[in-house]
């Protein structure tokens, strides 16, 4: 047995503004604090964290897709709203903003702020910005995120140009957005990193300018300032920052251990001063024991882990195959035996937060119904034997364990061999928008709190299942025009029924995020979408 040292925590403290209403934004953070006065020391603050995952697939704002890459440039630039260390969302580069009586139009003004070259961060470097994201040419998974904005769909599908695009800098301190139709999470997707700005000159000087830190111009609580590659990524407090006052941490280092042990033991010897999510991950066989001593912290999240067929491979184009595969999954099994204290079963795509059928969909274990549905499938595919069937993920314990369990529950329901495939994150990410997989771990948290975010993984850049149906397409497109809250929230069901029905996604939990901290960390925030901040932390030592 593992001896833990003894470590004492401060408590948790978990504020939520809840908003009612489908489509309405929920902020919701966990804030690290004192509970009582700082006492104040003028020695300099690090940090050290851990990136379980290794490389961030990118650190371009515009690009981020992962937690990994969607953490640094949350570190390393700020947008025109962000969450202050209450979970609250603030004004940040934008000093005040205007929203128009009908929600359509929506009017920035940007307070002075700068790049770290010396720069003013001005309403065209948004304007740029957004619009570089909806370029075709950039191939943003994200750019559907931007579909909001008048326009912004047609120019990234060459049906419009960049000028018809509703962003407009009228001046250097203005920003006029005008949308599509009314969003009233919009403020909290302005918040996301894809609306983040970019250095114009930076970016069209050099194509490889988000990987060095010469090239890295930022406008964010910290600039980079090493990068050495599947080992570490070393950020500076940044002196040019316009609230600078408010970032205590001089120096943050984001280490790149993928093992989960190394972490831990890496953690209770005082290398690092965070373990666990969102970044990294605790050993699973550490988590009874962490919970008992009261030195976890746990978080539910608006996550879901599952595994994405590849529709456009057989046998997982026909869609009996795939309700069979996912009927014959043991859930429970795996929230109990796996990823205890780190999830709940999965019924459905929705997160808990978001869900729209709360009872779920699927029925965990249905053994007699899978064999029923696959025997019915391979009739319908005619088909006398499956092909070869390989479950594909990136390189981490839960995966591993997870596949292992799934594909034994699959050798027991049909009596298959199932080929398990591990690869580096970056590499597995990059197989899976190519296709090249039959079914490949996957996961999405959300990037706000409505429905509509994680049914529209299943269209576009991101829907690497291939997966296509006109009516599901036509009721997203109608939601987004259905201004009565309860209408709105039907459509999404029926969205979500039809994607359900299809399943060219395999849910199987929901996530919980699990850390140990350091009693001398504070104010670090862990959002209920599960993104982390460390512009207000601090590590008094």
């Amino acid at each position: 047995m593992r001896k833990w040292k003894k470590l004492s925590f401060c408590a948790v403290l978990l504020t939520s503004v809840a908003f009612a209403g489908c489509g309405t934004p929920q902020a919701s953070t966990t804030v690290e604090t004192t509970g009582g006065k700082q006492e104040q020391s003028s020695a300099p603050q690090t940090m050290q964290v851990n990136l379980n995952s290794g490389e961030p697939s990118t650190i371009d704002p515009g690009l981020a897709e992962d937690i990994p890459s969607i953490s640094v440039a949350r570190a390393a630039f700020d947008g025109l709203l962000r969450l202050n260390e209450k979970g609250e969302l603030k004004e940040a580069v934008a000093e005040k903003y205007e929203v128009s009586a009908d929600g359509l139009t929506y009017t920035f003004h940007l307070r002075e702020s700068k790049w770290t070259n010396g720069d003013s961060v001005t309403a065209h470097d948004f304007e740029y910005a957004w619009k570089r994201v909806l370029d075709p040419k950039t191939a943003s998974g994200y750019a559907y995120q931007m579909y909001y904005l008048k326009n912004g769909q047609a120019f990234n599908s060459n049906k419009a140009k960049a000028e018809d695009v509703g962003v407009k800098a009228t001046d250097d301190k203005t920003l006029v957005v005008t949308l599509e139709n009314p969003a009233p999470f919009f403020p909290e997707l302005v918040a996301s990193v894809t609306y983040f700005p970019v250095n114009k000159k930076a970016v069209e000087g050099n194509k490889e300018w988000a990987s060095k830190p010469e090239t890295y111009i930022t406008n964010g609580p910290f600039s980079l300032k090493n990068w050495e590659h599947k080992s570490k990524i070393d950020f500076e407090k940044s002196d040019s920052y316009w609230d600078k006052d408010a970032v205590k941490l001089s120096k943050l280092t984001l280490n790149m251990i993928e093992d989960a042990n190394t972490e831990l033991s890496m953690f209770e010897k005082g290398d690092l001063d965070w373990a666990g999510s969102p970044l990294g991950d605790l050993p699973l066989d550490a988590l009874d024991a962490l919970k008992e001593s009261g030195k976890m912290q746990a978080q539910a999240t608006a996550g879901t882990y599952w595994y994405i067929f590849n529709t456009k491979q057989k046998p997982f184009d026909n869609r009996k195959i795939r309700q069979a595969f996912a009927s014959a999954v043991g859930r429970q099994e795996i929230s109990d035996n796996v990823v205890p204290y780190k999830s709940t079963p999965a019924t459905g795509i929705l997160p808990p937060t978001m869900a729209l059928t709360p009872e779920g969909y699927i029925k965990d274990g249905d053994v007699e119904t899978a064999k029923k549905l696959l025997a019915e499938g391979m009739k319908e595919a005619g088909i006398k034997q499956l092909p070869p069937i390989t479950i594909a993920y990136n390189t981490s314990e839960v995966n591993s364990r997870i596949a292992i369990v799934i594909q034994d529950q699959w050798r027991k329901a049909f009596g298959i061999e199932v080929k398990l495939v591990n690869k580096e994150n970056k590499v597995h990410r990059e197989d899976m928008k190519q296709g090249n997989f039959t079914i490949g771990r996957g996961s999405w948290i959300g990037d706000f709190n409505d429905p509509i975010n994680f049914l529209e993984v299943f269209k576009g850049g991101l829907n690497t299942s291939k997966w296509e149906n006109k009516e599901f397409l036509d009721l997203l497109a109608q939601s987004a025009k259905e201004g009565d809250v309860a209408k709105r929230k039907e459509i999404l069901k029926k969205a979500e029924q039809i994607v359900m029905d299809e399943m060219p996604a395999l849910p199987i939990y929901y996530f919980t995020y699990a850390w140990v901290k350091q009693d001398s960390v504070k104010d670090v925030g862990v959002d209920a979408l599960g993104f982390i901040d460390f512009k207000y932390a601090s590590n008094q030592k």
